[in-house]
Parts: C-alpha cells; sequence; structure tokens
C-alpha cells in the first residue's frame, strides 16, 4: 500500500468502488488541483489485483485520500466538504455539477454528491453577511438563509438590506 500523504492531516473518504471517478470528477471542478496518485490492491488482499484501492488528490491546494474500501461503511453529513465560493456564478457552477448525475440537494447550501458525499457550497457573501456587526441585519439573513436549499446572494443582499 503505497499512501504517502504530504499532511500531517490528511482528509480519508471512505467509497464503495469510485474512488478513481470521483477523483477525476472533483479534479474538474476545482482549480489548483490534481490527481495525484493512484495506488492499487495487490495480490492476497480483499480485492481484486490491479484494481484501484485508493486516490490521493489535491483539490483547490488541499489533499484528500478517497479510498475504494467497499460497502461496509456509507458517507453521511456529519461529514461535508464546506466549499466558499467567490460569487454567485461559482456557487451555481459548483452546485449544478455536484448534485448532476444522482446528486440531491438538502437544505441551507448542503447537498450530497453521485458518490454519497456531502458538500456545503457556500458563496463568501454569506459569510460575510451573517457576520455583520448590526444584529438585526445578520439576523435577516440567517432567518433568509434558513428558507433557502441553494444560496441566493441576491436573495440575501435583499434580506441584509432590510
Amino acid at each position: 500500500m503505497k499512501i504517502n500523504p504530504r499532511n500531517q492531516i490528511t482528509p480519508f473518504i471512505w467509497l464503495d468502488t469510485q474512488a478513481e471517478e470521483a477523483a477525476n470528477f472533483y479534479v474538474s471542478l476545482f482549480a489548483d488541483s490534481k490527481v495525484q496518485h493512484i495506488a492499487r490492491w495487490a495480490r492476497g488482499t480483499p480485492y481484486p489485483e490491479g484494481t484501484v484501492m485508493s486516490a490521493t488528490v489535491v483539490l483547490s491546494n488541499q489533499e484528500y485520500i478517497l479510498f475504494n474500501g467497499g460497502p461496509y461503511f456509507k458517507t453521511n453529513e456529519s461529514f461535508s466538504m464546506f466549499t466558499i465560493c467567490e460569487d454567485q456564478a461559482e456557487t451555481d457552477r459548483l452546485w449544478d455539477a455536484l448534485i448532476a448525475d444522482g446528486g440531491s440537494p438538502s437544505q441551507f447550501s448542503w447537498l450530497k454528491d453521485k458518490f454519497g458525499v456531502s458538500w456545503q457550497i457556500v458563496p463568501k457573501a454569506l459569510l460575510r453577511l451573517q457576520d455583520d456587526a448590526d444584529a438585526e441585519k445578520a439576523s435577516r439573513v440567517m432567518q433568509a438563509m434558513m428558507r433557502m436549499v441553494k444560496i441566493d446572494v441576491a436573495a440575501l443582499e435583499r434580506a441584509a438590506a432590510g
């Protein structure tokens, strides 16, 4: 097994059999991303020799290991990929790509992609507006956000304005 993370702490995501597919998909979505290494199962392991065991990827300069461990464990919303977006256009692009082909939206910027991995797609404007020094303004923004599935920056700004 050749897993040699460059970071002291590296998120390790258990998938059934889709590590390589997920790696290529995620790398296609984010700048400064690449598939760094594909490790394969050796003879005598629980899986067929030569099949993908893990994919080490760098997504926006953060390393992750995607592991093909079989159907024994499923990812859930207790772990999510918190993703900060520059603007509504980036929010829409990532949201649409991640729910395509079997993903599903949830609420408050959360979704699950086709691999079962949970994501939060958060425009910078939400963070800025909900952290406003004016407590009433921040409260209006939070109340508006709580009614959303995908975050709508224009609607948040309208809520902030009163």
